[in-house]
């Protein structure tokens, strides 16, 4: 038997419990850095496996590790799921929908752990056949900043290992179900988090030579800092300033003395992404000289750019082709949203692809809303491609 048949005949036979333990991590999920039911789950999983691991790496992290029994010297390979839940309200009526209230599994990470639990089973069932070391990172925090993939690093964990790749997988409603898709290079966007808050002297909005202005202020400022920013950018890397709120608890006839902005700057270089936050101090600080207020400006750093490896994800690219046919490989476009696995690819080669999940003819479910579900026998496919690229990868 082929080692591509033999990997997906490993994976289809786990769909059942690929099912099952998606379902049982969607029905409690968990936020960002508080992990700790899904944790011991995992741990559970892999104990059961008789997978080695260490728990409480960065708070609720985990990692496991495969050492391969073939001779000679093999690569160590890095596999990344990540494991928070969303601030959502589920709506999707699903029997397995959350029980958790206002808290839901809406961007699959619940399916990326089964992925890499599914992936770990069959590396594990075969570590005869190869040399090297697998690790299994099951990490959290991916959805909030400071990013739980810089936060396992930090600890200094995988200086032991000394990953030579790192690899990850995300779901994608866009592409049909059973298809991979990846993108060479620069694939997802920096993201930093901005706050800005007005301050000046209230007032009866009747009386406008006794206050100062803020909600015209800060409508002001928004204007000004999107022109700025659009005019200063880079044709050849796209940027987006959005201002998701405007916050001034006034009335009609009270105006607020202060008033808070709240937004997203992403970009693709990090020079610019640098030199954007020194221009949207200095047009915060132009603004309140001009109308005599303060305006305090905080700008938290969020995830840098993603960027695969180009050579590494062109041939694992390749390797897809041989394990699920050209026809199910697409190669995507860049993204404007952001991932924390950015830091796992700023430090060693790597990639992130994507698996789809929409079934010809349904209506796209899409990643974070309250609708989200997945069709779940695309976990086969991420699982299988998983373990194939991994096994592919590993011997150099």
């Amino acid at each position: 038997m082929l080692l591509k048949d033999e990997i997906t005949g490993k994976a289809e036979a786990l769909l059942p419990e690929l099912t099952e333990i998606r379902r049982h991590i969607h029905r409690h999920p968990e936020l960002s850095y508080a992990e700790h039911e899904t944790a011991a789950y995992i741990t559970g999983r892999l104990g059961a496996l008789g997978i080695e691991y260490r728990s409480g790496v960065a708070g609720t992290g985990i990692v496991g590790f495969i050492r391969g029994e073939a001779p000679g010297r093999g690569l160590t390979v890095g596999l990344r799921a990540d494991m928070d839940a969303l601030p959502l309200t589920e709506a999707t009526g699903a029997e397995y929908s959350s029980v958790n209230n206002g808290i839901m599994h809406a961007c699959g990470h619940d399916a990326h752990v089964a992925m890499l639990l599914g992936a770990g089973e069959i590396l594990n069932s075969m570590r005869s056949t190869f040399a090297g070391t697998v690790i299994l990172v099951f990490q959290p925090g991916e959805e909030k900043a400071p990013g739980g993939a810089r936060l396992m690093l930090e600890t200094g964990i995988f200086d032991s290992f000394r990953p030579d790749i790192f690899i990850a997988q995300h779901l994608l409603p866009d592409l049909p179900a059973a298809t991979v898709g990846f993108h060479p290079g620069p694939y997802m966007a920096s993201c930093d988090e901005i706050y800005i808050t007005v301050k000046g002297k209230g007032g009866h909005a009747a009386q406008p030579s006794q206050y100062t202005d803020q909600i015209y202020i800060a409508s002001e400022l928004v204007v000004a800092l999107k022109e700025r920013v659009a005019k200063a950018g880079s044709k050849e890397a796209p940027t987006v300033l959005g201002i998701g709120r405007i916050t001034g608890m006034g009335a009609t006839n009270v105006i607020p003395e202060t008033v808070e902005i709240a937004g997203t700057f992403r970009t693709f270089d990090e020079k610019w992404r640098k030199a954007a936050a020194g221009l949207i101090r200095e047009t915060a600080r132009e603004t309140a000289s001009l109308r005599g207020v303060e305006i305090i400006v905080d700008i938290v750093e969020g995830y840098p750019v993603l960027v695969n490896d180009e050579k590494l994800t062109r041939r694992a690219m390749e390797l897809s082709r041989t394990l699920l046919g050209s026809g199910r490989v697409k190669e995507l476009p860049v993204r404007m949203s952001s991932e924390d696995f950015s830091f796992f690819a700023a430090r060693y080669p790597s990639f992130l692809y994507r698996v789809g999940i929409t079934p010809d003819g349904e209506e796209m479910k899409k990643l974070h809303t309250s609708a989200f579900d997945i069709d779940e026998p695309s976990m086969v496919t991420g699982t299988a491609t998983m373990a194939w690229l991994t096994l592919s990868l590993i011997a150099g």
